[in-house]
């Protein structure tokens, strides 16, 4: 069982096998992201008043969180940031800045805290959302978008869906 501490970040309340018998179940739909959480711990506490990042396209990007995920068969850490510019109503930022600024997250700040912790993920997903979303939920009001990638020779090599 996953509980959320007052800091957003993803801990493990005891052992749990990685998939319940017979295989982690889906729920909801949308873009592969909406499976069961079988992460088990974020290796360091974030700060409950993260400072935003700096990105290409000038928007303000905060960390929500950072999952270990092995639902897919292997590890991937997902860093999932609040962007309110990429809203639809309002927002000033688009996808294509958007993708500039994923980019930028996961070479400026997810190679190193991979780094860090002694982290080795088959993927890294950088995802942007307008408003805090917990991962897995449905959320057709928000805005989101994602990007995947192969950390690889101390680079983030993007990964085509």
């Amino acid at each position: 069982m996953i509980r959320r501490s007052r800091n957003r970040t993803a801990r493990a309340l005891g052992a749990a096998p990685a998939a319940p018998a017979g295989g982690a179940r889906l729920r909801g739909r949308g873009c592969g992201f909406s499976a069961f959480i079988t992460s088990l711990c974020l290796c360091t506490p974030m700060q409950a008043e993260t400072p935003p990042f700096a990105v290409p396209s000038g928007q303000k990007v905060v960390l929500q969180e950072v999952l270990l995920d092995e639902t897919p068969g292997a590890l991937w850490a997902r860093f999932r940031f609040l962007a309110p510019a990429i809203a639809r109503d309002g927002g000033t930022v688009g996808y294509g800045q958007a993708g500039l600024d994923m980019d930028h997250l996961c070479a400026a700040l997810a190679l190193d805290y991979l780094k860090q912790h002694g982290l080795s993920p088959a993927r890294v997903v950088i995802s942007l959302s307008d408003r805090a979303v917990d991962f897995g939920a449905q959320a057709p009001e928000a805005t989101q978008f994602f990007e995947t990638y192969r950390p690889e020779g101390g680079l983030c090599i993007w990964e085509e869906f």
